[in-house]
């Protein structure tokens, strides 16, 4: 498998380039509907070798059984303004014909001990291929900006302290990870008044913009 991790992964690249793609267009179809869309960005990456390696050993996973045991070796992240837009994003997963759902996990109604809030769909994606068609698993978490915000920084930690992050350094994280509920909460509540503001601001845009063509 090493002298071949290339080839291995070269599928799963496409399967993140595609799916982000695709899921970049539920943005700009709102738009054009002019409606307040539930995706704000979309992210997207393959395992790095050393991480899949370490996962493997760690769930003792076999070379041979990576493709149909690990999930999260193509990775893509959609990100949203409010709590409520992760369930309609999850319900136009849901709907969608092009990939089949395998797993739903619910982070952010059962969130972690540690504070972890996400919501991680895995999909069954098909990938066309020269040498035929090749069905791959691939994560997808959907979060809002505030939970990504605080999932970066426990990943950066947790990277830097080798998964054994400092006891004063874990308080001070679940300190931030209530912090960044209580934000998500007060958004959700004036999240009328900001989508009212966002479309008024990205009128004003258009109008700018078709003034400086004319």
């Amino acid at each position: 498998m090493s002298k071949n991790w290339e080839e291995f992964l070269a599928p799963y690249k496409q399967a993140v380039n595609e799916l982000k793609v695709k899921l970049k267009g539920i943005r700009e179809q709102f738009e054009k509907a002019d409606d307040h869309t539930p995706v704000e960005f979309v992210t997207g990456r393959v395992k790095p070798i050393p991480s899949i390696l370490d996962k493997a050993k760690r769930k003792q996973i076999a070379m041979n059984r990576l493709q149909e045991e690990m999930h999260d070796i193509a990775g893509v992240r959609v990100m949203c303004q409010f709590v409520e837009d992760i369930n309609k994003v999850i319900h136009h997963l849901r709907g969608r014909k092009d990939f089949d759902i395998v797993e739903e996990r619910d982070y952010v109604t059962n969130q972690k001990e540690s504070g972890y809030r996400s919501y991680h769909v895995v999909v069954q994606y098909p990938v066309q291929t020269i040498m035929g068609e090749q069905m791959l698993l691939v994560e997808i978490q959907i979060r809002t900006l505030a939970m990504n915000f605080w999932a970066t920084i426990e990943h950066s930690l947790n990277y830097k302290y080798n998964k054994n992050i400092p006891e004063e350094v874990q308080k001070r994280l679940q300190r931030a990870a209530i912090a960044a509920s209580k934000l998500d909460d007060e958004m959700s509540e004036i999240r009328v008044e900001i989508k009212e503001a966002q479309k008024v601001f990205m009128q004003k845009k258009e109008n700018e913009k078709k003034k400086a063509e004319n």
